[in-house]
């Protein structure tokens, strides 16, 4: 039995083509108990009762949570559905997961290949991973270019759609080009979501993401997760956990199940308004290199509509200057200036501001919310037209 079904009940089981809000409603519940809630509270336990030899489920605080196993269920139900050997472990935030693949599969000697053009943090990994005497190689997502560079490689690290640029490659054939050199498959999923494609059935080895962002999508949780179909791979991630102590609180882990009921009503209604606003932007003539995997003629349409169920609710674009671009954010009035994404609040801001992403001074990232369409676009295509003075 996974460890992240140890220990707490089965709820009644999901037909097993269930759509995705029914999923999403009733992912992780713990069968029925008259008179306890649907879905218990958090539990706030750093250890456990634990006379005679220490079996069992839960013994200690940095190892299990009966609130993590509750929300490792739910997620694993979203992410390999109908994968009875798939297993779960979330973790303290997206970085900590993605730290937890990459510094527990690698070894020195051994090659990595990562996206080239990820998210802002992967330069920093690849400083760490280089110190430990590990080979790191780097190609764009776009173009599939990555297979370029996997011969003799342990992990291939994909991020599809990559953050900020939004470019999409074919999950599929690098996994199985990966798996033909021996080498591991791991898929960033933060941007699609489970609801958006499945690594794992995609091929990959695991599937990470950081919950932080349209999983919970509320701004106030910040969590990760990995999961996973290989059964050693998976032990090597949780030992990892134990050892860095990289655990979700049981409050957070609480908010993010009960977060995930709404999943499929938010992603489907930010995903239909990304693709207005992205259709709106195209009659602009000061916005240039605009960017929506949804968007027909969108370079990664082909691609994204094969593997991909929905798009997701991050449109790029860029304007022509940096003051351009920092008068138009000023100019929203339903959209915060923020980074991050996901949210049911909308946020945009200009990347380049961070300085670790390469992309020009006008170039904004944008999260579509859950406003209402019309009102999101009335706004945007207001702040264009207030920020071209």
């Amino acid at each position: 039995m996974n460890h992240s079904t140890t220990g707490a009940s089965h709820g009644p089981a999901l037909p097993e083509r269930a759509g995705d809000g029914t999923r999403a409603v009733r992912a992780g519940l713990p069968e029925p108990v008259k008179h306890e809630p649907t879905l218990p509270g958090p539990v706030f336990a750093a250890h456990f009762h634990l006379p005679g030899d220490p079996t069992g489920p839960y013994t200690y605080g940095r190892d299990e949570n009966p609130t993590w196993t509750l929300l490792e269920r739910a997620i694993g139900e979203l992410e390999a559905p109908g994968q009875d050997g798939a297993e779960t472990l979330v973790f303290a935030s997206g970085m900590a997961a993605i730290s937890s693949v990459l510094f527990s599969q690698l070894r020195t000697g051994d090659v990595v290949v990562l996206p080239s053009d990820g998210y802002q943090a992967l330069p920093l990994v690849r400083a760490q991973l280089e110190a430990y005497g590990i080979e790191v190689r780097t190609a764009p997502t776009g173009g599939d270019a990555q297979l370029e560079v996997l011969d003799g490689a342990k992990l291939l690290w994909i991020e599809t759609p990559s953050n900020p640029g939004l470019d999409v490659c074919d999950v599929r054939r690098l996994a199985e080009a990966a798996h033909a050199r021996g080498a591991l498959v791991a898929v960033d999923n933060t941007l699609a979501t489970p609801l958006g494609q499945r690594p794992l059935e995609l091929g990959a080895d695991f599937a990470v993401a950081s919950g932080t962002k349209q999983l919970t999508g509320h701004g106030d949780v910040l969590l990760g997760y990995v999961s996973g179909r290989d059964a050693e791979a998976m032990a090597a991630v949780r030992r990892w956990r134990k050892i860095v102590g990289a655990i979700p609180g049981p409050m957070e882990a609480w908010l993010a199940h009960r977060s995930i009921a709404t999943l499929q009503l938010r992603v489907d209604r930010q995903s239909a308004t990304a693709l207005a606003l992205a259709q709106a932007l195209r009659e602009r003539p000061e916005v240039t290199g605009l960017r929506y995997p949804g968007l027909p003629d969108d370079p990664s349409h082909k691609i994204a509509s094969q593997q991909m169920r929905r798009y997701g609710c991050v449109v790029s674009f860029t304007l022509p200057t940096r003051a351009r671009a920092d008068r138009f954010l000023d100019a929203l009035r339903l959209v915060d200036d923020a980074t991050s994404f996901g949210g049911v609040r909308s946020t945009a801001e200009r990347r380049g501001r961070w300085g670790g992403d390469a992309v020009p001074e006008g170039f904004i990232r944008f999260s579509v919310g859950a406003e209402d369409p019309e009102d999101l676009v009335a706004d945007v295509l207001r702040a264009l037209a207030e920020s071209a003075v």
